[in-house]
């Protein structure tokens, strides 16, 4: 799903990516992998929530989401790659009893999250790290997935959409994957097509070969 950053999100967009690459040229050769990823990880974030006001466009986005959602009785897993996010998620989407789960609930809390949030009649939506998501849990309740936020590796989201795709998964799943337009979201989102392409290039379609071996 593609999205536009507006107003006060957009400017502080532009305004850090202005004055990180300053920063980094000022470096020079000086500069640093850390100083990139540090500016890497603060442009996403903002492209997620702006630091100042708020204002998300993919909140907005994924409010109207969410009520389709729940008005047709199915539940969805929003992913995000921070904990951080995801409490500011939570906070929007109150009303549709959203519970969470990431590596920084105590184990024994979730090990109980998941059969809660099936079981209950009242929560819509379950709010997940893609660390704490990637492995092992079986959501195929969940009739939609909802990338927050992007991961550079496609396996890691492969692995986390996976969640809701398990055997025994009986209806349609939708799987919706939020890019901000003109940003470094952009990019990676290109970067992981560019990925897949390459992937599907070598190992080809039919992967049943990789099984056999």
């Amino acid at each position: 799903i593609a999205l536009k950053l507006e107003g006060m999100q957009r400017e502080s967009y532009l305004r850090a990516e202005r004055e990180g690459l300053a920063q980094l040229r000022k470096k020079g050769e000086e500069v640093r992998v850390e100083n990139i990823l540090e500016l890497i990880v603060r442009l996403k974030q903002i492209c997620n929530f702006d630091p100042v006001t708020g204002a998300s466009a993919k909140m907005e986005r994924l409010q109207a989401d969410i009520e389709e959602c729940a008005d047709s009785g199915r539940k969805a897993i929003v992913f995000s790659q921070w904990v951080k996010s995801l409490q500011q998620i939570k906070q929007h989407l109150r009303k549709f009893h959203p519970v969470e789960y990431h590596g920084q609930l105590p184990a024994k809390q979730r090990e109980t999250v998941i059969e809660e949030f099936k079981q209950s009649n009242k929560s819509s939506v379950i709010l997940m790290s893609y660390g704490a998501g990637s492995v092992g849990l079986n959501l195929q309740f969940c009739g939609y997935v909802f990338l927050f936020d992007r991961w550079w590796n496609p396996a890691v989201e492969d692995q986390a959409t996976d969640r809701a795709f398990r055997i025994g998964q009986q209806k349609n799943v939708f799987v919706h994957k939020f890019v901000t337009l003109g940003t470094l979201e952009e990019r990676i989102d290109e970067t992981i097509e560019n990925k897949k392409k390459i992937a599907s290039s070598i190992v080809g379609a039919d992967e049943s070969w990789l099984t056999e071996l």
